[in-house]
């Protein structure tokens, strides 16, 4: 009967953390999302995992790059959870290029993974390469 009771909290609990890692996830995306539509650079970098954040980090070519451009639309086109510690997303995000008026759009591929310890998740693809095609 015990070993039935231990089981069912375990369960519970596992559960619970679960259910703590989808909500932190949901409003993870939800806020690097905001970021990269207001066009907020330093924000989206703050969601990058820590550990590749030097490597990672936009150079001042790219940050010159993304004040020229404006965001018009981010739009998710497919998420799969790989895992309770790793999701994939492919969004498509439109631009408007505010010297040019010209409209395209980026492909971004992201991967984030959930940091127990932090209790966060962290992006480890880097943020969208908006360099013209």
């Amino acid at each position: 009967m015990r070993a039935i009771l231990a089981f069912g909290l375990v369960a519970v609990l596992a559960a619970c953390a679960s259910a703590g890692s989808q909500r932190k996830l949901d409003e993870t995306l939800y806020a690097y999302a905001g970021a990269i539509r207001w066009g907020d650079l330093g924000a989206a970098e703050g969601f990058i995992d820590p550990t590749l954040r030097d490597r990672l980090a936009p150079k001042p070519i790219e940050r010159e790059r993304m004040a020229q451009l404006q965001v018009t639309g981010y739009h998710v086109q497919a998420k799969e959870q790989t895992g309770n510690d790793e999701l994939r997303q492919v969004v498509e995000i439109s631009l408007v290029n505010r010297h040019t008026l010209k409209e395209r759009s980026v492909i971004d591929r992201q991967v984030w993974r959930w940091d127990a310890e932090a209790k966060t998740w962290w992006l480890t693809s880097g943020l969208p390469d908006f360099s013209p095609q």
